[in-house]
């Protein structure tokens, strides 16, 4: 095994000071040392790599080539080496979560992101909720600690995660052109996409009736794609079950929507690192 002098942490941070301040007298000042006990430590480092660091005169101390070069790599170890205690400290974190969240986004986005947020921080219990959003907002803060809603694109205040494309969807046996009226399955009276399938259809003078109602993803995805109806999804969760429709088959183009993290007003340590930890994953999943 090959060994070499190892980097003492509370060296580097003695000759970060001397050449932050270029005296020895301030850098002992801002360690809280005496002068002799810094200028004990920079001497014993200089030993240990075999070169000085400095380059003192009677009246002034300059960094010296070699000290130059070690500079960054100083400040890089202590920063790591801060960041590392602060991550495990962070692991200690105890508390629960309330999180409210739509029923796709619930059954298929979350889960694994909950999953990587519970091995990193395995004393926060999360709670989640999934259903309508727009009546959730409502008990922010009360009943949830985070709410992920949807909102008309451009509309609705808290955190941009996302952007969703809706899109309407049926089993590749169907064919809406040649139905004189639409069934559709949809969501309960207060789901945006409800409100926008029915009103697009009104617009394009397509009759519409509607077969299905229910709060569940599952069943109204089951319905749809037995053929008994049409429905509307997100194009970040859509069904492998089902395909898509659109102009070609008869049917009026959907808005884009706003996928938003609102968070309470006082929000805990722990919601406070799993809305940084939400915001972390939606900003690396690509949603078209």
């Amino acid at each position: 095994m090959i060994t070499g002098p190892s980097l003492d942490p509370d060296l580097l941070r003695a000759f970060l000071a001397v050449a932050d301040h270029l005296s020895f007298t301030a850098a002992a000042r801002a360690l809280n040392r005496t002068q002799s006990a810094v200028s004990s430590q920079i001497k014993r480092l200089e030993v240990d790599l075999g070169v000085e660091l400095f380059e003192r005169s009677t009246t002034s101390v300059a960094v010296s080539p070699a000290g130059d070069a070690l500079l960054t790599y100083a400040r890089r170890i202590l920063a790591l080496a801060d960041e590392a205690v602060q991550r495990l400290r962070q692991h200690d974190v105890n508390g629960r979560v309330r999180l409210g969240v739509m029923d796709d986004y619930g059954a298929l986005v979350l889960p694994s992101q909950l999953k990587s947020f519970a091995h990193a921080y395995p004393g926060i219990e999360i709670v989640m909720e999934t259903g309508l959003t727009a009546g959730m907002l409502g008990r922010l803060g009360r009943d949830f600690d985070l709410v992920i809603a949807m909102h008309a694109a451009g509309h609705g205040d808290g955190d941009l995660l996302c952007r969703e494309r809706a899109i309407w969807a049926g089993p590749v046996t169907l064919d809406p052109r040649q139905l004189d009226v639409i069934p559709v399955a949809l969501y309960p009276v207060g789901c945006l996409f409800r409100q926008w399938a029915l009103q697009a259809l009104d617009k394009a003078g397509r009759p519409w009736r509607l077969a299905f109602v229910s709060h569940s993803l599952a069943t109204v995805e089951a319905i749809a794609s037995q053929g008994l109806a049409v429905t509307v999804v997100k194009s970040g969760t859509f069904p492998r079950s089902l395909v898509p429709f659109g102009r070609k088959q008869g049917l009026p183009s959907l808005p884009r929507a706003d996928i938003r993290l609102h968070c309470a007003k006082e929000l805990s340590t722990a919601s406070a690192l799993l809305a940084a930890h939400i915001r972390e994953r939606f900003a690396t999943r690509a949603v078209s």
